[in-house]
């Protein structure tokens, strides 16, 4: 417990100075994508909306954007219909190697981006999939289907067995009290496991610039590509519309059921 005075000021300006020093670089490129400079540089010589103007004559950054949102709709249903299943068998079945089981399943969490992207390249080279749409949905199932099993086990670790029990009961078969009783329950969860798992693969650089070939693109690998060959505030202009897309999930999350509850804490 922090005491009150001194100790309560310096508590509360450390924690200040951290969020500073975490959101600075964000913070940071809302100015520069307003800079009227032709190049990237701090502070700016003038001030204009051209970069967000400039954004509509990249047809190249418009298809990105649309594969992007295509893929992560894709991966995130599929990352939970996938984790779903193994969700309620991991958490309320008991049986051998459950244990070993869910560490194998969420693994890929320990495992740094760079290494699984360089793995799927020397598989995937083998089987034809480099620049297809099957493995690059693949390899993005891999990264994000750990992430949608955590929030949806701890969901269900959080809700009480007694209910499902009773509704056993009363006569209910396990599929209606799944359906019935436990999906209704875990709602907040699966809106939170999907929005987790569409912003990861929205927002996924490393693995997908290992897959993506010379024709398929997504919105990160682009801006990726970009910056390669020019240094125009562009990229920043995009890049705060990505956290401002970023931002406004979080609050539609926040508003509609509560991130505590959404991740399996009891609500307020």
């Amino acid at each position: 417990m922090i005491s009150a005075g001194p100790g309560r000021f310096f508590f509360h300006l450390l924690v200040v100075a951290l969020f500073l020093f975490l959101l600075g670089p964000v913070l940071l490129v809302f100015p520069i994508s307003f800079s009227a400079d032709s190049f990237i540089g701090w502070p700016p010589s003038g001030w204009s909306v051209k970069w967000y103007v400039a954004m509509l004559d990249q047809p190249t950054l418009g298809e990105a954007l649309r594969n992007s949102l295509i893929l992560a709709g894709i991966v995130t249903a599929l990352a939970l219909a996938i984790a779903l299943p193994a969700a309620v068998a991991l958490s309320r079945g008991s049986f051998p190697g459950r244990d070993a089981i869910m560490a194998l399943l969420t693994a890929p969490l320990l495992l740094p981006t760079i290494v699984l992207g360089l793995a799927l390249l020397i598989i995937f080279v083998t089987q034809g999939m480099i620049g297809s749409w099957p493995g690059l949905i693949l390899a993005h199932l891999l990264l994000t289907v750990p992430y949608a099993l955590r929030v949806l086990t701890t969901a269900l670790g959080t809700l009480p067995a007694s209910v499902e029990e009773a509704a056993a009961s009363l006569g209910a078969p396990p599929l209606s009290v799944f359906f019935r009783v436990t999906l209704p329950l875990m709602a907040p969860g699966l809106v939170a496991a999907a929005a987790i798992v569409f912003l990861v693969s929205f927002d996924e650089v490393v693995i997908t610039l290992f897959i993506v070939g010379p024709q398929l693109n997504t919105l990160p690998v682009a801006l990726f590509r970009y910056v390669e060959s020019r240094t125009d505030p562009l990229v920043a202009a995009v890049s705060v519309l990505m956290v401002l897309f970023t931002l406004l999930l979080v609050v539609v999350l926040e508003r509609a059921i509560g991130l505590r509850k959404a991740i399996g804490g009891k609500g307020g």
